[in-house]
Protein backbone atom coordinates (compact mmCIF):
# COMPACT_ATOMS: atom_id res chain seq x y z
CA UNK A 1 0.00 0.00 0.00
CA UNK A 2 1.08 3.57 -0.33
CA UNK A 3 1.74 6.31 2.09
CA UNK A 4 -0.56 9.17 0.76
CA UNK A 5 0.89 11.48 3.70
CA UNK A 6 2.36 14.86 2.73
CA UNK A 7 4.16 16.86 4.94
CA UNK A 8 1.24 20.27 4.58
CA UNK A 9 -1.40 21.19 3.51
CA UNK A 10 0.24 23.77 1.00
CA UNK A 11 2.15 20.38 -0.56
CA UNK A 12 -0.95 18.39 -0.97
CA UNK A 13 -2.52 20.91 -3.33
CA UNK A 14 1.36 22.07 -4.87
CA UNK A 15 0.35 21.51 -8.69
CA UNK A 16 -2.93 20.08 -8.82
CA UNK A 17 -5.30 23.24 -8.34
CA UNK A 18 -6.15 25.41 -11.18
CA UNK A 19 -8.13 28.11 -11.91
CA UNK A 20 -12.20 27.23 -12.84
CA UNK A 21 -11.75 24.01 -10.51
CA UNK A 22 -14.88 22.64 -9.10
CA UNK A 23 -14.31 21.59 -5.54
CA UNK A 24 -16.30 19.82 -3.21
CA UNK A 25 -15.63 21.07 0.97
CA UNK A 26 -16.51 18.76 3.93
CA UNK A 27 -18.24 19.94 6.96
CA UNK A 28 -21.56 21.21 8.41
CA UNK A 29 -21.26 24.70 9.63
CA UNK A 30 -18.14 25.22 10.89
CA UNK A 31 -18.10 21.59 12.23
CA UNK A 32 -16.06 19.28 10.58
CA UNK A 33 -14.35 21.62 7.98
CA UNK A 34 -11.12 21.12 6.28
CA UNK A 35 -9.55 24.39 8.09
CA UNK A 36 -5.68 23.93 6.73
CA UNK A 37 -6.88 22.64 3.34
CA UNK A 38 -8.98 25.94 3.30
CA UNK A 39 -6.78 28.22 4.35
CA UNK A 40 -3.63 26.44 1.87
CA UNK A 41 -6.50 26.91 -1.08
CA UNK A 42 -6.59 30.40 -0.39
CA UNK A 43 -2.93 30.87 -0.61
CA UNK A 44 -2.43 29.27 -3.92
CA UNK A 45 -4.79 32.11 -5.30
CA UNK A 46 -6.38 29.88 -8.07
CA UNK A 47 -9.73 31.76 -8.95
CA UNK A 48 -13.26 30.83 -10.27
CA UNK A 49 -13.60 27.94 -8.70
CA UNK A 50 -16.85 26.73 -7.97
CA UNK A 51 -17.24 25.11 -4.57
CA UNK A 52 -19.81 22.60 -3.61
CA UNK A 53 -20.50 22.33 -0.01
CA UNK A 54 -23.10 22.34 2.96
CA UNK A 55 -22.94 26.03 3.36
CA UNK A 56 -20.43 28.69 3.09
CA UNK A 57 -18.53 29.31 6.05
CA UNK A 58 -18.55 32.83 8.43
CA UNK A 59 -16.69 36.04 7.57
CA UNK A 60 -13.35 35.34 8.13
CA UNK A 61 -13.60 31.90 8.62
CA UNK A 62 -13.81 28.41 6.73
CA UNK A 63 -15.13 29.46 2.51
CA UNK A 64 -15.58 33.25 3.98
CA UNK A 65 -12.04 33.30 3.45
CA UNK A 66 -12.18 32.57 -0.15
CA UNK A 67 -15.13 34.73 -0.03
CA UNK A 68 -12.95 37.50 0.78
CA UNK A 69 -10.64 37.35 -1.52
CA UNK A 70 -13.27 36.73 -4.11
CA UNK A 71 -11.80 33.40 -5.63
CA UNK A 72 -15.22 31.31 -5.51
CA UNK A 73 -17.13 32.07 -8.58
CA UNK A 74 -20.42 29.81 -7.72
CA UNK A 75 -21.45 28.21 -4.92
CA UNK A 76 -23.27 25.39 -4.76
CA UNK A 77 -25.18 24.52 -1.34
CA UNK A 78 -27.88 24.10 1.25
CA UNK A 79 -27.37 26.57 4.06
CA UNK A 80 -25.74 30.20 3.32
CA UNK A 81 -27.49 32.55 5.97
CA UNK A 82 -24.60 33.29 8.51
CA UNK A 83 -21.76 35.14 6.08
CA UNK A 84 -22.61 38.62 5.10
CA UNK A 85 -19.60 38.81 2.62
CA UNK A 86 -21.33 36.65 0.79
CA UNK A 87 -24.79 37.96 0.69
CA UNK A 88 -22.99 41.19 -0.61
CA UNK A 89 -21.84 39.57 -3.44
CA UNK A 90 -24.84 37.42 -4.05
CA UNK A 91 -26.61 40.71 -4.27
CA UNK A 92 -24.97 42.56 -6.01
CA UNK A 93 -24.50 39.84 -8.95
CA UNK A 94 -20.94 38.84 -8.50
CA UNK A 95 -21.31 35.57 -7.27
CA UNK A 96 -23.40 32.92 -9.09
CA UNK A 97 -26.00 30.91 -6.68
CA UNK A 98 -26.80 27.00 -6.73
CA UNK A 99 -28.83 26.47 -4.22
CA UNK A 100 -30.21 22.59 -3.19
CA UNK A 101 -32.03 21.15 -0.32
CA UNK A 102 -29.82 19.46 1.87
CA UNK A 103 -30.28 15.69 1.76
CA UNK A 104 -30.53 15.71 -1.99
CA UNK A 105 -26.71 17.97 -2.45
CA UNK A 106 -25.77 15.18 -0.30
CA UNK A 107 -27.19 12.24 -2.69
CA UNK A 108 -25.58 14.11 -5.43
CA UNK A 109 -22.29 13.80 -4.30
CA UNK A 110 -22.84 10.16 -3.27
CA UNK A 111 -23.91 9.58 -6.52
CA UNK A 112 -21.53 11.50 -8.62
CA UNK A 113 -18.78 9.06 -6.23
CA UNK A 114 -20.74 5.96 -7.19
CA UNK A 115 -21.06 6.71 -11.14
CA UNK A 116 -25.11 7.35 -10.73
CA UNK A 117 -25.71 10.02 -13.19
CA UNK A 118 -28.49 10.95 -12.15
CA UNK A 119 -31.91 9.94 -9.82
CA UNK A 120 -35.59 11.10 -9.39
CA UNK A 121 -36.70 12.69 -5.88
CA UNK A 122 -39.82 13.70 -4.26
CA UNK A 123 -37.54 16.92 -2.96
CA UNK A 124 -38.27 20.17 -4.07
CA UNK A 125 -41.36 18.95 -6.50
CA UNK A 126 -43.53 22.03 -7.00
CA UNK A 127 -41.04 24.80 -5.57
CA UNK A 128 -38.23 26.83 -8.03
CA UNK A 129 -35.86 24.25 -7.08
CA UNK A 130 -38.04 22.02 -9.89
CA UNK A 131 -37.66 24.64 -12.34
CA UNK A 132 -36.46 23.38 -15.52
CA UNK A 133 -36.31 19.57 -14.63
CA UNK A 134 -37.20 16.80 -15.68
CA UNK A 135 -40.38 15.64 -14.16
CA UNK A 136 -41.87 11.59 -13.72
CA UNK A 137 -44.41 10.22 -11.94
CA UNK A 138 -44.27 6.67 -10.04
CA UNK A 139 -46.44 5.13 -8.38
CA UNK A 140 -49.18 8.02 -8.82
CA UNK A 141 -46.17 10.33 -6.88
CA UNK A 142 -44.19 13.58 -9.21
CA UNK A 143 -40.48 13.05 -9.06
CA UNK A 144 -38.18 15.42 -10.43
CA UNK A 145 -34.43 14.80 -12.01
CA UNK A 146 -31.75 15.59 -10.52
CA UNK A 147 -28.03 15.64 -11.68
CA UNK A 148 -25.48 13.93 -9.62
CA UNK A 149 -22.14 16.04 -8.55
CA UNK A 150 -18.42 15.37 -9.17
CA UNK A 151 -15.34 17.44 -8.57
CA UNK A 152 -11.96 18.20 -9.48
CA UNK A 153 -10.33 18.46 -6.29
CA UNK A 154 -12.27 17.22 -2.43
CA UNK A 155 -10.82 18.72 0.71
CA UNK A 156 -12.56 16.54 3.47
CA UNK A 157 -11.48 16.75 7.38
CA UNK A 158 -11.59 13.34 9.09
CA UNK A 159 -10.52 12.76 13.02
CA UNK A 160 -7.83 9.87 12.19
CA UNK A 161 -5.99 8.54 9.18
CA UNK A 162 -3.67 5.62 8.72
CA UNK A 163 -1.28 5.44 5.93
CA UNK A 164 -3.49 4.12 3.42
CA UNK A 165 -5.46 6.77 3.54
CA UNK A 166 -8.60 4.73 5.55
CA UNK A 167 -10.67 7.52 7.58
CA UNK A 168 -12.31 7.71 10.69
CA UNK A 169 -14.64 10.54 11.45
CA UNK A 170 -16.09 11.91 14.68
CA UNK A 171 -20.09 12.92 15.25
CA UNK A 172 -21.26 15.21 12.94
CA UNK A 173 -18.38 15.26 11.03
CA UNK A 174 -19.50 12.25 9.22
CA UNK A 175 -22.57 13.71 7.51
CA UNK A 176 -20.88 15.53 4.63
CA UNK A 177 -17.00 14.87 3.85
CA UNK A 178 -17.38 11.47 2.99
CA UNK A 179 -19.93 11.91 0.12
CA UNK A 180 -17.77 14.91 -0.67
CA UNK A 181 -14.29 12.34 -0.58
CA UNK A 182 -16.06 9.85 -2.81
CA UNK A 183 -16.90 12.79 -5.51
CA UNK A 184 -13.34 14.58 -6.00
CA UNK A 185 -11.27 12.96 -9.02
CA UNK A 186 -8.56 13.55 -6.54
CA UNK A 187 -9.62 13.71 -2.45
CA UNK A 188 -7.59 15.12 0.15
CA UNK A 189 -7.82 14.77 3.81
CA UNK A 190 -7.24 16.89 6.71
CA UNK A 191 -6.74 14.65 9.93
CA UNK A 192 -5.55 15.03 13.74
CA UNK A 193 -4.10 11.91 13.82
CA UNK A 194 -2.24 9.73 11.47
CA UNK A 195 -1.02 5.90 12.30
CA UNK A 196 0.37 3.24 10.99
CA UNK A 197 -1.28 0.78 8.16
CA UNK A 198 -3.00 -2.10 10.22
CA UNK A 199 -3.66 -0.01 13.52
CA UNK A 200 -7.33 0.79 12.70
CA UNK A 201 -9.96 -1.68 13.22
CA UNK A 202 -12.10 -2.30 9.83
CA UNK A 203 -15.27 -2.38 11.97
CA UNK A 204 -14.26 0.71 12.70
CA UNK A 205 -13.39 2.74 9.06
CA UNK A 206 -16.24 5.10 8.16
CA UNK A 207 -14.60 5.58 4.59
CA UNK A 208 -11.89 3.52 2.73
CA UNK A 209 -8.71 4.77 1.29
CA UNK A 210 -9.83 3.84 -2.28
CA UNK A 211 -11.68 7.25 -2.01
CA UNK A 212 -8.68 9.48 -0.53
CA UNK A 213 -5.38 10.31 -2.15
CA UNK A 214 -3.39 12.58 0.04
CA UNK A 215 -3.81 12.96 3.69
CA UNK A 216 -2.27 16.02 5.80
CA UNK A 217 -1.53 15.90 9.54
CA UNK A 218 -3.39 19.25 11.52
CA UNK A 219 -2.97 18.06 15.05
CA UNK A 220 -4.77 21.73 16.23
CA UNK A 221 -6.91 22.91 14.59
CA UNK A 222 -9.49 25.73 15.85
CA UNK A 223 -12.31 23.91 15.96
CA UNK A 224 -14.44 27.13 16.14
CA UNK A 225 -18.40 27.19 17.29
CA UNK A 226 -20.61 29.02 14.88
CA UNK A 227 -23.00 30.03 17.41
CA UNK A 228 -22.03 30.36 21.38
CA UNK A 229 -24.96 30.66 23.59
CA UNK A 230 -24.20 30.89 27.27
CA UNK A 231 -27.03 30.82 30.14
CA UNK A 232 -27.31 34.18 31.57
CA UNK A 233 -26.57 34.24 35.48
CA UNK A 234 -29.29 34.44 37.55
Amino acid sequence: MTNKVYESAETALKGIVQDGHTLAVGGFGLCGIPEALITALKETGAKDLTCISNNAGVDGFGLGLLLETKQIKKMIASYVGENKEFERQFLNGELEVELTPQGTLAEKLRAGGAGIPAFFTQTGVGTLIAEGKEVREYHGKEYILEESLTADIALVKAYKADKAGNLIFRKTAQNFNPVCAMAGKISIAEVEEIVEIGELDPDSIHLPGIYINRIVLNTCPEKRIEQMTLKAEA
